[in-house]
């Protein structure tokens, strides 16, 4: 085998998603810590302790308890390589979720076992369907109060669209919870609630083992078996070939915050899960065990250290070995660059790599040569698609409140756009700017950073907005007349193309009837 190929296979990469507070950071941390990259779990809510979650480190972050830009984070797990992305539940940022799941070969759900599956799920495994993404779904907090685990997995099956097969199954759950009979590998776990400690395993030779009985009671162990043997008699044998053609999603009971069922995931999903898989560019569909090296740009992050003014292209890599210091081609430049200084992360602590193979994100310094959705090569010339800008939702004009910052506030919104934070269109009627975003927390977000990371102020102006979308038309006279009559709602984008700012969905529905020969898209990618 030769050594690339040797490594594609030890690689697992995949995001973890799932609603606000369904215990998605807290399930990342315990990956870290069976994977000894990190020590202590420091919980994430409460601010008593000041050791915050490794994964989240923005400042604002760490205020509000929850993440808002995706975390990269490596580590070995016996013979494997694991890359986790964690990415941000809040449906704010949805924008860099969708983007984040370009990057991964396969996905683990987080549902909270008392409120279910929730919008924001529903929306990202809607994005994992468009790019058949297998998934693996984790039902968490079972040490509390919660809904049947029979109901849940209805519920999985009819809110997410997709066959479920439980790999695992909990004995009681809320006060009365005890532990989970693992059916991958037919063992039982009992439960000590314990943050720091992993509970004690059972060993059993199969499901009719009296020892079984010796640990959780007769009760127990009675309902036990009769669910272990409705499961058998309703839910299809599981199937590894299924589950990567994402037809069935394998599914796991615990609770991150008590280390709890999280072992017996990671271990079944680095047997299972696939090893990075062929990319579609717009040229060919390419392997990753192609010799010549290739990979994308599919989020862009400035300041990781407040004491540096830098952004970090994240890079997954697709094919190929990543040399430090080789030239690659930036294909949309068409020029060769070189980097000295390629990361690889945990959490935010980084070292320097010399190499990384495919399945691997790597962090490259960038000084402004990238752009969400570049492509970096040995020198074909390829495009990586499906890194959609969506049409935003909400907007407001961005105004300067300091004229003596001007450069710098200029500075931090491009850098923040080049981010995929938020969209920018300037209006063509009074040149104003007027930043587009996806959820309200992005405005704070914008603001809090270009205060705190550029020294620049800027405050909000309402405009009353619907929809904003991106116009094209074969026919120039046709294009011209658009403008005309609409020249008060034309904008461009960053890109310099041309934008319908639409102040009310009767306003877009018109234009749409009125100008037929003009083709209206609601996401940047056409």
């Amino acid at each position: 085998m030769s050594q690339l190929t040797d490594e594609i296979s030890r690689r697992r990469t995949f995001a973890i998603i799932s609603h606000p507070d369904a215990g998605k950071t807290t399930l990342t941390e315990k990956l870290l810590l069976f994977g000894g990259a990190i020590h202590i779990a420091g919980a994430v809510k409460s601010n008593k302790i000041k050791k915050t979650a490794t994964s989240d480190w923005m400042e604002i972050e760490k205020q509000r308890g929850i993440s808002v830009a995706t975390s990269v984070m490596g580590f070995n797990y016996g013979d494997y390589k694991i890359n986790i992305l964690d990415t941000p539940g809040h449906q704010d940022f949805a924008e860099d979720t969708y983007r984040t799941l370009t990057a991964v070969d396969s996905v683990i759900i987080v549902v909270d076992v008392a409120k279910g599956v929730e919008q924001q799920t529903r929306k990202l495994m809607e994005v994992c369907r468009m790019r058949n993404t297998p998934v693996i779904i984790f039902v968490n907090k079972l040490d509390r109060e919660g809904r049947d685990p029979f109901d849940i997995l209805d519920e999985l099956e009819s809110e997410l669209k997709i066959s479920v097969r439980p790999l695992s199954w909990p004995i009681n759950i809320g006060a009365k919870f005890k532990g989970v009979y693992n059916i991958y590998e037919n063992s039982l776990d009992l439960f000590t609630p314990d943050k720091q400690r992993v509970s004690e395993r059972v060993e059993i030779d199969n499901v009719n083992d009296p020892r079984i009985e010796d640990a959780v009671g007769e009760q127990d162990a009675a309902k036990l078996r009769e669910d272990l043997e409705l499961i058998e008699g309703v839910y299809p044998e599981f199937s590894v070939e299924d589950y990567r053609n994402a037809m069935v999603a394998p599914v796991f009971f615990g609770s991150a915050l008590n280390t709890f069922g999280v072992k017996e995931l990671l271990d079944c999903f680095v047997k299972i899960a696939p090893e990075p898989q062929k990319v579609k560019a717009e040229e060919r569909e390419v392997s990753p065990d192609e010799e010549p090296f290739s990979g994308f740009v599919f989020k862009i992050h400035a300041n990781m250290d407040p004491n540096h003014r830098s952004c970090i292209a994240f890079v997954k890599v697709c094919s190929g070995k990543f040399e430090r210091n080789a030239p690659y081609l930036h294909v949309r430049s068409g020029k060769q660059l070189r980097f000295a200084a390629p990361t690889a992360f945990m959490a935010q602590k980084k070292s320097i790599v010399d190499e990384a193979f495919p399945g691997d994100i790597v962090g490259i310094p960038d000084t402004g040569n990238f752009k969400i959705g570049d492509t970096l090569t040995s020198g074909e010339v390829l495009h990586y698609r499906g890194l959609p800008s969506f049409s935003p939702e909400m907007f407001k004009y961005i105004e300067n409140t300091d004229p003596m910052k001007t450069k710098q506030l200029d500075k931090g919104v491009q850098q923040l756009m080049d981010e995929g934070v938020a969209q920018l269109f300037t209006n063509q009627f009074n040149g104003r700017k007027i930043i587009g975003t996806v959820g309200q927390l992005q405005f704070e977000v914008i603001q809090y950073r270009l205060l705190h990371e550029y020294g620049a102020q800027c405050r909000w102006e309402p405009i009353s907005l619907y929809k904003a979308c991106w116009i094209e038309s074969d026919d120039a006279e046709a294009l011209s007349a658009f403008k005309k009559r609409k020249h008060q709602f034309m904008a461009v984008d960053r890109e310099g193309r041309d934008v319908f700012l639409a102040d009310s969905s009767y306003v877009l529905t018109m234009a749409q009837n009125d100008f037929p020969a003009i083709r209206f898209h609601f996401s940047s990618e056409f």
